[in-house]
């Protein structure tokens, strides 16, 4: 066996891997439409393979090097698709389609050239490049990335000068006198081992962006909240510790807002659970929509919900949450299938250094006990201890200690 043949070998047990990883991917996570195209395009990777392997028992290489060259490039077009819909962007359709179907008439028309022609040899390879081209454009796309989607990119973009390169490589050691040849030439094994390289890569370095992405999306949903699509207790314990952890580090000072429905209760006995569950999820949009951009919101269970507002002083958080009172009391009630006035309370708790999120969330607690012992649909604020009596003090509806 050649030294390509071998490196060959390497190539489609590998292409074979790639191809069964992306298709478990997908089998087990069956949004990951990104992962079925690139089980798709590995597939066609095993595919070429098999057919260099075949060729050289050809007499007429034609059809088979026609065959060789549009299956690699339609594996390396879907791999482009694959990451657009990874990515969630919309796949370069139109792009993609005019230049798979110009680089097939390309090669068609070069298949007779001499093996020896710098610009056939150039003609073969520069489609490949221009697919690895547009991967590097999906990949600039995507508006999240982070440094597995920056080594893709150096990747893809390495991949694309190899392409553009090899021309070079086969004027200069040759690359067989007829295309049956090929297999046993020193550029044959210097091409596929370089391939095999970045096949490797570039497999890996997208297996591990999907299982990164679908790791991050499993963590996310078991950390929301269904019904109000915010953080539940446990997903907003783990953001909110961060942020005040953050906070003290950074000298910022933060605020707590702890809210409760008003007479939850007496709407869903009265009006149906499933009218209780859109006052849940209408109270939900209001904070979420007043919430300044690094706010961490959470429903805690029940009718209870939270705030974490980090760079924002007592005065700040006690002005959000009058917004969203005043929003949410005035906004309209038929879609919830009530009829009445629905309200909330709020209480407010201002961040000192020695404070965990429980000592933060204790203290809001207080306050909010305050304004439902004040008659509800109000918002009172704490600064120090719980243990602390709250002042009766009203500025603008709310109490300051």
């Amino acid at each position: 066996m050649s030294a390509a043949a071998f490196v060959l070998a390497i190539n489609l047990f590998v292409a074979g891997i790639f191809a069964t990883a992306f298709g478990v991917v997908a089998a087990y996570q069956r949004s990951a439409l990104g992962a079925r195209w690139l089980a798709f395009a590995y597939s066609f990777g095993v595919l070429n393979v098999v057919f260099e392997f075949i060729l050289p028992f050809q007499q007429d290489h034609r059809l088979l090097s026609f065959g060789i060259f549009a299956v690699f490039l339609l594996a390396l077009a879907g791999c482009v698709v694959g990451l657009a819909h990874h990515y969630r962007l919309n796949p370069p359709w139109l792009l993609l389609a005019v230049a798979v179907l110009a680089s097939l008439l390309l090669n068609l028309s070069i298949l007779d050239m001499p093996r020896a022609s710098f610009v056939r040899n150039l003609l073969y390879q520069a489609p490949y490049a221009v697919i690895q081209a547009i991967g590097v454009g999906v990949i600039l796309a995507n508006p999240r990335k982070r440094a597995l989607d920056l080594a893709l990119l150096v990747i893809y973009f390495i991949s694309a000068l190899h392409f553009l390169a090899k021309p070079v490589l086969a004027m200069l050691i040759g690359s067989g006198a007829a295309p049956q040849a090929y297999m046993g030439s020193t550029y044959a094994a210097v091409s596929q081992t370089v391939g095999a390289v970045l096949l490797i890569a570039n497999g890996l370095m997208m297996l591990l962006i999907i299982i990164r992405d679908v790791m991050a999306d499993m963590t996310a949903r078991s950390e929301t909240d269904t019904l109000s699509t915010l953080l539940n207790r446990r997903g907003f314990e783990d953001r909110g510790d961060k942020a005040l952890t953050l906070a003290a580090r950074s000298g910022v000072p933060a605020v707590m807002i702890v809210a409760d429905l008003d007479h939850f209760k007496q709407i869903n006995d009265t009006f149906g659970h499933a009218a209780g569950d859109e006052v849940i999820a209408a109270f939900a949009a209001v904070l979420r929509d007043c919430a300044p951009p690094h706010a961490v919101l959470g429903r805690l269970g029940g009718e209870e919900f939270a705030a974490f507002l980090p760079g924002a002083n007592l005065a700040t958080g006690r002005l959000y949450a009058e917004t969203v009172r005043n929003a949410f009391r005035a906004g309209p009630r038929g879609h919830m299938g009530v009829d009445r006035t629905v309200s909330a309370s709020f209480g407010v708790a201002q961040f000192v250094p020695s404070d965990h999120l429980s000592d933060l969330l204790r203290r809001a607690d207080a306050a909010l006990y305050q304004a439902k012992t004040d008659g509800r649909d109000c918002v009172r604020t704490v600064l120090s201890e719980p243990a602390r009596p709250l002042a009766a003090a009203r500025v603008n509806g709310t109490i300051s200690s």
